[in-house]
């Protein structure tokens, strides 16, 4: 029984192994036959875009061809070259080039000198300039149709040139008439076609690129005598032709920068040029990817589907036992519910007590400052009446001690007006009015501050109105304590700019106000605005400033945050909502 057993098992591990490999083969396969029609596929759509391309070019190429023979033959352009009628013909080659589209249309004498050009009225025009050392002037001297493409001597622009002698039967050619065409909106079509093509010379140097890296690079190493050639022509001006980085791997594949492409090319008519075209391999990859994935979809669906079958005879076993487990799973799922809606309860718990733990400090504050205030309030007054009469007195030695004694008062009376709020934090009269002018006037108050410590200040706020519902001279107290407290910080910073930013959105306002100061060294928004916390010298402030802010900015219905800056200095932001229009007067 067991060699029986260990046979019929080893069988089975075969017929898996065989049919595993049979999978992988079967794979392997349809990926390559994918590929290679794919391909073809790819291949014969860049030829149909090849040739496109190729038609295009040879159109904007030929499309000018016969205007230098036909204004060879013009009388105005031969008496032009006996030195009769420049001007009148300046005018009227300027007219040609304008209806034409044409770049510049010039005439030369026999040395290459330049006589007559369309562009006589630009600051860069061909008048006076000698290009006896193109090859199309050459050419065209000698009798024969003269073209070339090369970048502008004078303008610097690149350009085809086309040229014809001027003849004067039966004597030798008189000059040399030519034309220069802008290729630009051509090859500015080709870019936004977003396909991967160019021309290049019989150089192998690229003319024309739908790619504007591309252009003026090589295909190939240039030789010496090459190199020295171009340069007699002045053909590329000061271009450095480095070498693209491109090989060819096959005949139907190259790769550029990295990147394996598929390639197809074709003659041009003109100048010896190639017209390359370009079609992401990756693509062909990806269909054939595919494909594959497809196939593989396909059987695993065709194998699901047998399983299928085979496991409907075994369900109805199964189903007491999965409506146990679903009924298990429901419990689950109702458990986890009920431990995350207790979890958000404890968190709502603790944000409440955190709260009132605040509200009960703030109130048993307030109690404390209401009897402070009333107990201080009197003897204060009454100092303050005994100093004025000392004053008036002015007995000997009496007036500096008033003037301390009066700066003590002075303090006294400071720290029971804050003290104040506490007791009575604010009337309910509200008013709409523009967060702007609050910051305006807040900066009213503090500007003798900024001035005295030479603290710059940057502000920016927005051109429409920002308006908000609230007290306006709380807000402004709240924005007096956040500068004051930006100034006091920046005593003595090496570096000081204070920066001012309001900003809407749809619904709120943000109020920013930033230091170059020594910073909160970590500490947070809730350590800031507990009462009497304080990160001055002691004798320099209470550490009632965040609280009293904090509460005038809740009693707004927004929101008081602070933080630390990342290159040194905090930033306080108050948040508060915005009317909304139909809530504007």
């Amino acid at each position: 029984m067991k060699t029986v057993r260990s046979t019929r098992e080893g069988l089975n591990l075969l017929r898996q192994s065989a049919l595993a490999l049979s999978a992988v083969a079967a794979a392997v396969i349809l990926f390559f036959a994918s590929y290679a029609y794919f391909k073809s596929f790819e291949l014969t759509q860049a030829q149909s875009r090849l040739l496109l391309y190729q038609s295009t070019l040879t159109a904007a190429l030929d499309r000018f061809q016969h205007l230098p023979h036909v204004l060879a033959g013009d009388p105005l352009v031969r008496r032009a070259l006996t030195g009769q009628g420049g001007n009148e013909l300046n005018e009227r080659l300027a007219g040609f080039a304008q209806k034409a589209n044409l770049d510049a249309i010039y005439l030369m004498d026999d040395t290459g000198l330049t006589i007559a050009s369309s562009n006589y009225q630009d600051d860069l025009t061909f008048l006076g300039q000698n290009y006896g050392f193109r090859p199309y002037f050459q050419e065209a001297i000698a009798g024969r149709h003269g073209e070339f493409f090369a970048i502008g001597a004078t303008t610097g622009r690149p350009g085809y040139f086309v040229a014809e002698a001027v003849h004067d039967e039966p004597a030798s050619p008189l000059g040399v008439i030519a034309i220069k065409l802008d290729l630009s909106d051509l090859v500015e079509a080709w870019t936004a076609g977003g396909e991967a093509v160019f021309v290049a010379n019989p150089d192998g140097i690229i003319v024309l690129s739908s790619n504007e890296a591309w252009r003026y690079r090589t295909l190939n190493h240039l030789s010496e005598d090459q190199i020295t050639v171009i340069a007699n022509d002045r053909q590329f001006a000061n271009e450095p032709l480095k070498s693209l980085d491109w090989s060819i791997e096959t005949s139907e594949l190259v790769k550029l920068n990295g990147t394996t492409f598929l390639h197809v090319e074709a003659p041009v008519d003109k100048l010896g040029w190639r017209l390359h075209y370009l079609a992401d391999e990756g693509r062909v990859r990806e269909r054939a990817w595919f494909a594959l994935i497809a196939a593989a979809i396909a059987g695993s669906t065709l194998f699901a589907l047998f399983f299928y079958r085979r496991s409907l005879r075994t369900q109805t076993a199964l189903r007491t036992s999965q409506a146990d487990r679903r009924q298990l799973r429901a419990t689950n799922i109702k458990l986890a519910r009920e431990i995350e809606e207790r979890k958000t309860a404890e968190r709502q718990l603790e944000a409440a007590q955190s709260e009132l733990a605040q509200v009960s400090k703030l109130a048993a504050l307030g109690q404390l400052s209401a009897s402070v205030t009333h107990e201080l309030g009197q003897p204060l007054a009454a100092m303050r009446n005994y100093l004025t009469a000392a004053e008036l007195e002015a007995k000997p030695g009496m007036t500096e001690l008033a003037g301390n004694l009066g700066r003590i008062v002075k303090r006294m009376e400071s720290i029971t007006k804050q003290l104040r709020f506490f007791a009575s934090p604010g009337d309910k009269n509200l008013e709409r009015f523009d967060l702007k002018d609050a910051v305006k006037g807040a900066l009213g108050l503090v500007r003798h501050d900024l001035e005295a410590s030479m603290i710059p200040l940057d502000l920016h706020l927005p051109d429409a109105a920002c308006m908000i519902r609230g007290n306006r001279f709380r807000i402004e107290q709240v924005l007096v304590n956040l500068l004051n407290n930006s100034i006091a910080a920046m005593h003595d910073a090496a570096s000081r700019r204070l920066t001012i930013e309001l900003s809407v959105s749809a619904r709120k306002a943000q109020l920013s106000v930033a230091d170059t100061g020594h910073g909160l060294h970590g500490a947070s928004i809730n350590d800031l605005r507990e009462p009497f916390h304080s990160t001055r010298p002691s004798g320099e402030g209470m550490g009632l400033g965040l609280a009293i802010s904090t509460a005038i900015v809740r009693e707004h219905g927004g929101e008081l945050n602070a933080e630390d800056r990342d290159k040194g200095g905090a930033i306080f932001t108050v948040h508060v909502p915005l009317l909304l229009p139909e809530q504007r007067p």
